[in-house]
């Protein structure tokens, strides 16, 4: 099951190729003060997608890394949201979710039970439920998230630094303009405009 290949489904800052390196190979992304341990087996994605999930995504809790509130994914929000795929094995989906938990990576995940329910909570962390979102290529497309609901907790504001990352991560995998992404984000936000994540998202015009 280890060497089993996944897709491992990012809606979060984990859509931008450059931090999510560091969850593999281990480091510090730019901009943040964390330091990841990286996976036991740092090999790059075999392959990278753009997505769209059935559903949302929602901000909530207060993440130290990034000052504001993390993104959520809950597949019962109306619309889509905009996500990434990574093709990686198993044991390298289970050391990401260990690192999103702030844990060393140690072991593999036993995956049958989501892949058999599409939903399984391995405990009460904000990212330890797994959700099995279908197939690409024929292999199955993985994510986790928070066991309760958008409408269970309360929304917080996410920071812009966040914001920034998301947007970097939808211009990535997507090709998204600026508009696009600030107007998809600020749906899933009432403490956010689309211009104000716009001015975040944009490119900044050269220097003179």
């Amino acid at each position: 099951m280890s060497s089993r290949l996944v897709w491992y489904v990012s809606y979060g800052s984990n859509m931008h190729a450059q931090r999510f390196a560091c969850y593999l190979a281990g480091g510090t992304p730019v901009g943040a003060t964390r330091c990841y341990p990286g996976c036991r087996d740092g090999s790059p994605p075999v392959d990278t997608r753009a997505l769209e999930l059935p559903g949302g995504i929602y901000f909530a809790t207060h993440s130290p890394v990034w000052l504001g509130g993390r993104a959520f994914y809950d597949p019962d929000l109306p619309g889509t949201a905009a996500a990434r795929g990574y093709l990686v094995t198993a044991a390298q989906f289970a050391d990401v979710a260990e690192q999103e938990m702030y844990r060393e990576p140690a072991a593999d995940l036993d995956l049958t039970a989501v892949l058999a329910g599409g939903r399984h909570v391995l405990g009460p962390g904000r990212y330890e439920t797994l959700l099995h979102l279908g197939e690409h290529d024929g292999h199955p497309a993985l994510t986790f998230t928070a066991p309760w609901r958008a409408d269970d907790v309360v929304h917080t504001a996410p920071s812009a630094a966040y914001l920034e990352m998301l947007g970097s991560g939808i211009a990535q995998a997507h090709g998204w303009t600026a508009e696009r992404i600030a107007t998809h984000l600020a749906r899933r936000t009432p403490f956010w405009t689309a211009a104000d994540i716009a001015a975040l998202v944009s490119p900044s015009p050269p220097r003179r």
